[in-house]
């Protein structure tokens, strides 16, 4: 069965290019439009991995981290950020809310591929 990627980003072209790569890969993809539509998302239907962009209306990446892993389902799954912020305070505040890992805008595909081979199989 293919693996379940959930991606959240308010950009359009974002999350589409994100799935295109992704499921030309074989992997299913649950699109998520912000930090609130996602946790919604991963609520109703257990994902594999979570990307997820930072600057988000209504709920940042962030936080979206934070709420998703205080949910028992969602404590050991990889969470990736997929943003433009690439401060190093950024980054460990990602890792201290639980992100797994860091890409950063704009993204390669086949490096986007690698990480979440590396991360999920």
């Amino acid at each position: 069965m293919a693996k379940k990627v959930l991606t959240v980003d308010d950009s359009t072209s974002i999350r589409q290019m994100v799935a295109f790569t992704l499921k030309s890969a074989g992997y299913d993809v649950v699109e998520a439009a912000d930090g609130n539509a996602g946790v919604a998302q991963a609520k109703t239907q257990q994902v594999d991995l979570i990307l997820t962009d930072q600057n988000m209306p209504g709920m940042d990446g962030l936080t979206l981290i934070r709420t998703v892993r205080a949910l028992p389902q969602y404590v050991s799954t990889p969470i990736l950020m997929l943003t433009t912020e690439s401060s190093d305070t950024m980054k460990q505040q990602g890792r201290a809310v639980g992100a797994t890992g860091w890409l950063v805008k704009p993204f390669d595909p086949q490096k986007l591929l690698e990480v979440v081979r590396k991360v999920i199989g």
